[in-house]
């Protein structure tokens, strides 16, 4: 069964904004080098950040929402973000009980009021995922990883794993335009084949991708609304 593994992020400096997500959740970083900087997010998931030349165009198609544990405790996280350097932003949200900043390079993430659905995720409560249509995304991604999808309806879905964030999709009108500086990586179990891998998730829906990777070991994927995902050698 395919794996979601990591959390991608296109960085103008991935080792500043390593550390700052790190500092931000209280996650260790696992590991730094010239390509990419890891910081721990939950049973064996990771932040990856690496280095892009291309600037933020537009609002993320995909971003963090944070977990609190009570009105203070969310305070004290938009407090933290600010002081390492986040600030607010307006999308649009209007009066919601959860706050949008956004990080040193401009990528949008919320810190959500306390919320019981989410006690037991971690520092991140969930990846979402703008969608044209939810649940054909959650079905998506529910058939080849196996994850269990929660909650649906119209303008959401949500999938959940045993430990760590939930995947969740929440309906927008706006379609995919450019490359999403956000992404998922996906594995094949350690005794898999990367080919049958992909060949299995372009039955299930995704397409061939170029986003300019050349020749590596990774094959990169798009889903049914164009978001890329990279599938890694078995792992």
């Amino acid at each position: 069964m395919t794996r979601w593994h990591n959390v991608v992020v296109d960085s103008a400096d991935p080792a500043a904004l390593g550390r700052f997500y790190a500092a931000l959740l209280g996650q260790p970083i696992t590991g730094e080098d010239a390509n990419e900087v890891d910081v721990a997010l939950a049973d064996g998931q990771e932040l990856v950040f690496v280095p892009v030349a291309d600037p933020k165009v537009g609002k993320n198609r995909i971003h963090l929402d944070l977990a609190s544990t009570s009105p203070r405790d969310q305070e004290a996280i938009v407090t933290r973000a600010v002081d390492l350097g986040a600030r607010p932003v307006d999308i649009g949200q209007g009066d919601v009980p959860w706050v949008v900043l956004a990080d040193p390079e401009g990528n949008e993430f919320c810190v959500l009021e306390q919320r019981d659905e989410y006690a037991d995720n971690g520092p991140v409560a969930a990846v979402v995922v703008d969608a044209l249509d939810p649940r054909a995304q959650a079905a998506f991604w529910a058939g080849p990883t196996g994850l269990p999808v929660t909650r649906e309806h119209a303008d959401f879905a949500s999938l959940t794993q045993r430990a760590g964030p939930a995947l969740e999709f929440v309906r927008v009108a706006e379609p995919k335009a450019v490359k999403n500086r956000l992404h998922l990586d996906v594995v094949p179990p350690a005794d898999g084949d990367l080919a049958i891998e992909v060949a299995r998730l372009e039955a299930w829906g995704a397409v061939r991708a170029d986003v300019g990777q050349g020749d590596v070991p990774w094959v990169v994927l798009a889903d049914p609304e164009g978001n890329e995902f990279c599938v890694l050698t078995p792992r």
